[in-house]
């Protein structure tokens, strides 16, 4: 296995790309259930609370002085995470 210090100038800008194309998934998904009114109200709850956890997990990390990908981890896991659940439904 390479050393993963070499591919550390690009953990941000690719954490950024993942998390761009999962939220345009997740939009995209979610976009489509509220069009055909097949959108539970435990969906709308969760839009609502899963950024409020990242939300959260993001300032820990940043007060923690972890840096920028810490930060961001919290969205970009729960965006891909919403991806495949909604991909599955």
């Amino acid at each position: 296995m390479k050393n993963p210090s070499v591919y550390a100038p690009f953990a941000l800008p690719l954490m950024m790309a993942q998390l761009t194309a999962a939220s345009w998934e997740t939009i995209m998904r979610r976009g489509l259930m509220m069009a055909q009114g097949s959108c539970s109200a435990t969906e709308y709850h969760r839009m609502a609370a899963e950024k409020a956890a990242a939300l959260h997990a993001s300032a820990i990390a940043l007060l923690s002085g972890r840096g920028q990908t810490a930060a961001l981890a919290p969205f970009v896991s729960r965006a891909r995470a919403n991806a495949r659940r909604l991909r599955r439904a």
